[in-house]
């Protein structure tokens, strides 16, 4: 028996993931431990789990591998900080403490938070381990990869090609001219936070007009292959604390929108023309890559890869016949991929292709026996009705939902990625015009303007979305058109400053499915079949009572809390919002049944306990 750790950590969305003879045991990120949102310290407690999980204590691992090479990105940082100076040394003077801390200090910092391991720590690269994520649990015997993000140690590209168990990275793009890089300096100026709103800007740019597309091509210069360079008198993320310069505010009508503040009509178009060119880039990428490597099939990963937008259109007009995009495609499947890395290619060790792939649906994480839950809940003083099969609890959350109900769904084990699949979920009625506002303004509790993504059952999405029969989005990683929806058109000057009037929009889309539409006649699908057998349970219920086979899936938290991670978790937020029914494992509980919901007061503090996002 061979056990490896993979490890990310100390940027954000730590993360460990075990491996038992090149078999997934286990993968979880910290943040649900921890309750704090992309939290960035070392995964002890999701290592713990991985280890707990596998009947293994520290001293049963066989390798640990770090996802990235801590040195090399140490050298990136003065070398940057040198070319600069003296602009950056108030960057460099924050930056610095935190190395010395921990990060120069890797080995000492991981045995101390793995007591008992006794072996060398290996470190990879960081774009090897988002390769190695995306390429070795693919259904491809062999195919390109493509790996887009911020940056790791230099690289903010890079591509290669797989085959067997063999993966090579052929070619980077190096920092600081990164795709990555640009779109949340773009996040960052329309009032987002870095690393956690890219996807709220991507929700916000339907609602735009790609009007600054030209002055953004002054910006960044595009290759004919998709390399792109930065004109660095516009930014400020090399040598200061701001991720645009004074240049770029004067360009595009600045200072930056303050966060929470009023949309305007500039942060509106922004998000438009900085998602028309990140998804002319991919599209330059996949094409060049398609030529140079000869391969068929994609697979991706890095942060850019979860731009579900630009996977839509690659997998509709790109080159390859077939793309497969990494669930967990950011910082936190680099902890697998690290582990997945020394299997195959430093032990040389065989990978069987597994299909659909050997993801397990992404339901890597902790799960919890009817008897934990009932423990759980009964501690809480929760009122609950135990149904005698899972069938019953999914019978009756459908005539719920079918009811206009809000469903918290908690079923096996929990996520490993940013989305919620039916693990972790919320669930409503998307035939509700009305489900859309009162999910997010009630139970949410965030931006108005940011769209809901449906569940549909596999066999039946070609019916309701324009997507091929038996095509397959099991990870809610692309968007694709929804059939009979029209675009709505807005009127900008109504809409400026106003972000109700945002959120009223949407829902006008299509008639028969508002509640999961975007403006643009769009949905984020994700297909459900045995993958998810928990949610295909209550999606077949619904259907059956309905005639829909779709229902809006939204993760399990309010606004800047991490998904739920425990049953008591579950409970607390099920108290904190407008939910009407929450359903853990055979556990049913009615809202009205419960003996009082939280006060306002003590709402306000649950809710204030998490930082917006």
């Amino acid at each position: 028996m061979t056990a490896i750790l993979g490890i990310s950590a100390y940027y954000h969305d730590s993360a460990a993931a075990l491996l038992i003879d090149g078999e997934v045991v286990g993968a979880a990120q910290e943040e649900r431990f921890t309750r704090k949102k992309h939290d960035d310290a070392f995964p002890k407690r999701a290592t713990d789990w991985c280890l707990g999980q596998a009947g293994l204590s520290a001293a049963d691992l066989d390798y640990v591998a770090f996802y990235e090479k801590p040195m090399a990105k140490f050298e990136r940082l003065l070398e940057t900080y040198l070319a600069t100076a003296p602009r950056g040394f108030s960057s460099f003077r924050k930056a610095i403490p935190l190395w010395a801390q921990n990060k120069l200090h890797l080995p000492r910092e991981m045995c101390s938070h793995i007591p008992g391991y006794k072996r060398p720590f290996l470190f990879l690269e960081h774009h090897e381990s988002h390769a190695a994520s995306a390429f070795y649990p693919s259904p491809f015997e062999r195919a390109a990869v493509l790996t887009i993000d911020g940056v790791g140690e230099w690289a903010t590209a890079s591509w290669g090609v797989g085959h067997g168990h063999q993966l090579e990275i052929r070619e980077q793009q190096k920092f600081p001219h990164s795709l990555g890089l640009l779109y949340s300096a773009i996040t960052y100026f329309c009032g987002f936070r870095v690393n956690s709103g890219e996807y709220k800007l991507m929700g916000l740019a339907p609602y735009g007009r790609p009007v600054f597309t030209d002055a953004l091509r002054d910006v960044v210069t595009i290759s004919d292959d998709g390399a792109i360079h930065l004109d660095q008198s516009f930014f400020d993320y090399c040598h200061g604390l701001r991720m645009t310069s004074q240049r770029f505010d004067e360009r595009f009508g600045g200072p930056p929108r303050k966060p929470e503040s009023a949309i305007t009509q500039r942060e509106m178009d922004l998000a438009a023309s900085v998602q028309y060119l990140t998804e002319e880039v991919m599209l330059k990428m996949a094409q060049a890559v398609f030529e140079r490597s000869g391969e068929k099939s994609l697979c991706l990963a890095g942060g850019v890869a979860l731009n579900c937008v630009a996977n839509g259109r690659l997998r509709r007009e790109g080159p390859f016949d077939d793309i497969w995009v990494q669930p967990a495609a950011g910082d936190a499947g680099g902890a697998l991929g690290a582990a997945y890395r020394v299997w195959h290619e430093l032990l040389n060790e065989p990978r069987t292709v597994q299909v659909p792939d050997a993801m397990a649906g992404s339901l890597l994480g902790p799960a919890f026996d009817q008897a934990e839950i009932e423990s759980q809940l009964e501690q809480l003083g929760a009122k609950v009705t135990v149904c005698t099969t899972e069938q019953e609890a999914a019978d009756r959350a459908a005539q719920r939902l079918s009811e206009q109900a809000v469903v918290g769904w908690f079923q096996g084990p929990m996520e490993f990625g940013p989305r919620a699949l039916g693990g972790r979920s919320i669930l409503a009625d998307p035939r509700n015009s009305q489900t859309q506002s009162v999910v997010n303004l009630k139970i949410k509790y965030r931006e108005s303007f940011r769209p809901f993504a449906p569940c549909c059952l596999a066999e039946r999405a070609a019916e309701l979305f324009e997507v091929a029969k038996g095509a397959a989005s099991p990870y809610m990683l692309e968007v694709v058109g929804v059939r009979g929806a029209e675009p709505v058109e807005l009127d900008s000057a109504a809409l400026v400053g106003d972000e109700g009037s945002l959120g009223s929009a949407l829902g006008k889309a299509s008639k028969t499915l508002p509640a999961i539409t975007h403006i643009d006649g769009s949905a984020r699908l994700q297909t459900v079949d045995q993958r998810h057998p928990d949610l295909r349970r209550v999606l077949q219920a619904f259907d059956a009572l309905t005639g829909c086979p779709v229902l809006v899936n939204t993760s399990f938290n309010v606004r800047g809390e991490p998904i739920v991670h425990t049953p008591a978790d579950a409970f607390r937020c099920f108290l904190a919002t407008e939910m009407d029914v929450l359903v853990v494992g055979r556990c049913f509980l009615e809202k009205s049944e419960q003996e009082e919901s939280l006060a306002a007061a003590e709402r306000e503090r649950y809710l204030a306990s998490f930082e917006l996002d």
